[in-house]
């Protein structure tokens, strides 16, 4: 094994050492600084609580999907937008009509995208009545 090897297999064994001990680590510490008293030794293991106070009122009540629905279009225009700035930089070292075509391609698939949402409706936020129990 010649030297370059062996400094290669140094470093992904440091590498995999590292995330090791930062996969374990937290799980280590967590249990070791975790309070020994909870809920359940108080006799509360149903009570529903929010940053360690008691909740006041129901704490049963239901989101509508769209509010879902706007998060998952969030999160894939996010990552659509992510991939964008790779691609503005190739197309700044070596500008050409078919990375241009790419990439006004690219932006148009999300457009149409957002039109298809439009007229789906997905955009529009109903409210629903409060029950009476609010």
């Amino acid at each position: 094994m010649d030297k370059t090897a062996l400094l290669d297999l140094i470093y992904v064994m440091a590498f995999l050492a590292g995330g090791l001990v930062l996969g374990i680590a937290p799980m280590i510490l967590s249990h070791i600084l975790a309070p020994r008293k909870t809920r359940a030794h108080a006799g509360k293991t149903l009570e529903v609580i929010e940053c360690g106070v008691p909740g006041i009122g129901s704490t049963w009540i239901r989101y509508g999907v769209v509010y879902y629905l706007y998060a998952l279009i969030f999160v894939a225009f996010a990552v659509d937008v992510l991939f964008l700035f790779p691609v503005a930089v190739i197309y700044n070292e070596s500008p050409g009509w078919t990375e241009l075509f790419e990439f006004v391609l690219f932006v148009g698939i999300l457009a149409l995208v957002i039109v298809y949402a439009w007229m789906k409706g997905v955009f529009t936020w109903t409210s629903k009545l409060k029950s009476p129990r609010d």
